[in-house]
């Protein structure tokens, strides 16, 4: 048992409120050189205005819990045209958008779509299931999705040596990020598939499947399999430091028994009425046939929001609630861990440090 499991085993007891002195002032925070060093690092990034785009509604495999197969926006008509999105992307840069994820079905599938998007909004994202490989012309972080070995791959996926697939077309791809989601099923899968990739020079980060709205299947989680994910996780990122970006806050953020929305308030406009500021003005999610829906738009619609632990959800949702971590050193250092894991994973060259908190810390106001 690591040092930060024993930490995690003596703070599993629920807790009410926060028992310490007073708050911190902010710049008493901001005292220590390494605190300091890293608020500036991160607040260089302040800038990204994120929205997404479903690019088509093929794919190449079909997975079991698949969000984009469920709601209305499945059978949105697609818009081939690259002049259409051309016009899209410098529409949304008129409007303040600085960052754009690609998904849908899968986007390698619209190979040309992806390229004009990149040409004209070059900070950005494309989620793909890597069994075809996206042209080095388009400069894009890419996020490869993991579901298990290759076994669980055939199984849950219906694709056949999917890992050796995805390192095939993107081992040592300084854009890729290896995207492991942890279902109920494939948690101990994660410490074979995490030294493959160590092995191939391949970068990793953690996912948490949630359900989508009326999903009953066997992927969900339970509040056992959260815990057992948790102490996978820590395993994980104290083994391999130089492959997974991630950090001690993420895994209790992503495994609490409360949902995202439930910790933190959930700023996407689908959960969020505020068209004031943040999320709640500035992101769309736009479908094939480039219209979107303001009562359905989050980073993956048709989750049940309860249910919601996406590390997507939770790169904007937690490190937009800076000021409820500002008032304890501790909880603070955690959150610029969160910032970092965020920015690593979704910033084609930012380069993490060390993580500054390697405590447990609850989500402030919250017990585990």
């Amino acid at each position: 048992m690591t040092a930060i499991e024993q930490k995690t085993q003596q703070q599993e007891k629920p807790i009410s409120g926060d028992k310490r002195r007073p708050p911190w002032k902010f710049s008493e925070i901001l005292a220590d050189p390494e605190v300091r060093e890293r608020w500036e690092k991160v607040r260089k990034f302040f800038f990204l205005r994120e929205s997404t785009y479903d690019m088509t509604r093929r794919c190449n495999i079909r997975c079991d819990g698949c969000y984009y197969y469920e709601g209305e926006k499945q059978h949105a008509a697609e818009n081939p045209d690259p002049a259409a999105w051309r016009a899209l992307m410098k529409a949304e840069k008129d409007r303040g958008i600085t960052y754009v994820v690609l998904a849908g079905a899968e986007p390698s599938l619209v190979p040309d779509l992806c390229r004009v998007c990149y040409e004209e909004m070059p900070l950005g994202t494309i989620a793909t299931n890597g069994v075809r490989s996206i042209s080095e012309k388009i400069g894009y972080r890419i996020h490869i999705s993991v579901w298990g070995n290759d076994e669980t791959s055939l199984r849950v996926r219906n694709a056949k040596n999917l890992l050796a697939r995805q390192i095939e077309n993107y081992g040592g791809d300084d854009r890729a990020v290896f995207v492991y989601t942890f279902t109920r099923q494939n948690i101990d899968e994660a410490f074979d598939v995490a030294a493959i990739l160590s092995e191939n020079g391949c970068k990793m980060t953690f996912n948490m499947f949630s359900r989508p709205v009326g999903y009953q299947g066997y992927l969900a989680h339970t509040i056992f399999s959260l815990r057992h994910t948790r102490k996978v996780m820590l395993q994980l990122l104290e083994g391999f430091p130089e492959t997974i970006l991630f950090s001690p806050y993420n895994a209790v953020a992503h495994t609490h028994r409360q949902g995202l929305h439930h910790l933190y308030g959930c700023s996407y406009p689908r959960m969020n009425p505020s068209k004031d500021l943040g999320l709640g003005r500035s992101f769309r999610q736009y479908r094939v046939d480039l219209n979107w829906d303001r009562e359905a738009s989050c980073c993956v619609p048709d989750t049940d929001c309860s249910d919601c632990r996406h590390y997507a959800a939770g790169s904007a949702v937690v490190t937009a609630r800076l000021y409820r971590h500002a008032e304890f050193p501790d909880t603070f250092r955690a959150w610029l861990d969160y910032v970092e894991t965020y920015l690593s994973v979704w910033v084609k060259g930012y380069e993490k440090g060390e993580n500054l908190c390697r405590e447990i810390v609850p989500p402030p106001g919250s017990a585990f």
